[in-house]
């Protein structure tokens, strides 16, 4: 499809009709990091099913739906479940969703992924901020026709994941009981988890964890010219760091068992930004 800023604009101009504010923080959760959503308060309720040209979460741990409302004061939307090239989207449909929230207004964007620890060091339950990222899977979102009402044609990505609020995050860090890291993520298309001999790979071009997110919204968002924050929850270590199978059921037990702390930490980080 052709998409035109005409395509987004009518998803946004739908939603403007049931919010009556501006956004300043979009909030992108992934698996299972859905209580962060419960902090939001005086939520106004959107099922992306009832949203012109949107998608649709195909995932059980993502609810599917936008929340809209206020965090520590912040006014924020959340997008509770996120979408992936493994669920049959093209690369060039995963646009959608920041593309929305620009054109709502938010001034920033956090985006959150359950991921595999490749780095050894990392174990399930550590928070890994992102300095930058690997993709030589798939293509690029912003193949197509450019949009220059979003963004150029060639964009630079070398500060993509805003240093700013990195280091805010890294500040927040101090009083969350979280260990947080600074490191490297490495997009895999999924929906397999990784071999042990991909993994080793991984290690060697420099990736500290892997997962299936989170790669096709930030280059979104970099190219609309938002500044960027991701967060990566450890919930496992990559295969063949440990001699044992890895299981989506690992996966969700991990996040869920850290998300207390993760959505505390997710608070002080939008109060601060």
């Amino acid at each position: 499809m052709a998409y035109t800023r005409e395509y987004f604009q009518t998803s946004a101009d739908f939603l403007r009709t049931r919010v009556d504010f501006t956004p300043e923080v979009g909030v992108v959760l992934g698996s299972c990091l859905g209580p962060f959503a419960q902090a939001v308060e005086t939520p106004i309720v959107v099922d992306y099913a009832e949203i012109p040209h949107f998608l649709l979460s195909t995932v059980a741990s993502h609810a599917g739906k936008l929340i809209f409302g206020s965090v520590e004061g912040r006014k924020v939307v959340c997008m509770s479940g996120r979408f992936h090239s493994y669920e049959g989207y093209s690369f060039e449909e995963l646009v959608i969703p920041i593309r929305v929230l620009k054109l709502l207004g938010v001034r920033s964007v956090i985006l959150t992924n359950a991921a595999g620890a490749v780095n050894r060091d990392y174990r399930p339950g550590d928070v890994m901020i992102l300095r930058d990222h690997i993709k030589l899977n798939g293509t690029s979102p912003l193949r197509g026709p450019n949009l220059e009402d979003f963004g150029p044609r060639f964009f630079d990505v070398s500060r993509m994941y805003a240093p700013d609020l990195r280091k805010l995050a890294l500040d927040c860090a101090k009083d969350s009981p979280l260990r947080v890291h600074e490191g490297t993520y490495m997009f895999f298309p999924g929906p397999q988890f990784e071999t042990p001999a991909e993994i080793r790979a991984a290690r060697f071009l420099g990736a500290d964890a892997v997962g299936m997110s989170t790669v096709t919204e930030a280059l979104t968002a970099a190219h609309c010219g938002l500044p960027l924050l991701a967060l990566s929850v450890i919930t496992n270590m990559a295969a063949g760091v440990l001699d044992q199978p890895l299981s989506a059921e690992e996966v969700d037990e991990a996040a869920e068992k850290i998300s207390g702390a993760f959505s505390d930490y997710m608070k002080a980080i939008v109060a601060a930004i």
